[in-house]
């Protein structure tokens, strides 16, 4: 496993975390920008993942494609299909006018879905075994 590589992609995944959360607090809010990054990353928390176990994810945004991959190596990814497939609206539409209609309603489901799939188990184990090898 390319741990260096896994970890920065789970890196770029806390930078739009945290992108988020700053955005959040913004008024007036910027619902798709922060819908868009609460996908991104969890498509990044998928990839890192996939990479772990050695298999180049493809170039998508399809987050309950990654995440049906990622259940391909552990079973336990099956858990959070449904925030994955509910976040995957907003890898793209976001980014062009009049595509989506995003609510304050989607903001928080988006930001809860995106937090569970960073503190999903798999993920924290992963990342805590990166951490530890690289002290």
């Amino acid at each position: 496993m390319d741990k260096e590589l896994v970890a920065e992609w789970f890196k770029f995944a806390d930078d739009d975390i945290d992108t988020v959360l700053l955005l959040k607090e913004m008024r007036p809010q910027h619902y798709e920008i922060i819908c868009y990054h609460c996908e991104q990353a969890a498509e990044k928390y998928l990839k890192g993942f996939l990479i772990s176990k050695e298999q180049m994810p493809p170039k998508t945004h399809d987050l309950a494609n990654l995440c049906n991959l990622c259940a391909e190596q552990l079973s336990d990814f099956s858990g959070i299909l449904p925030q994955c497939s509910y976040l995957t609206q907003f890898g793209v539409q976001p980014r062009y006018p009049k595509e989506l209609e995003i609510t304050n309603a989607n903001v928080d489901q988006a930001i809860k879905y995106a937090l569970e799939i960073k503190n999903f188990a798999p993920i924290q184990k992963l990342r805590a075994e990166i951490i530890k090898n690289n002290e």
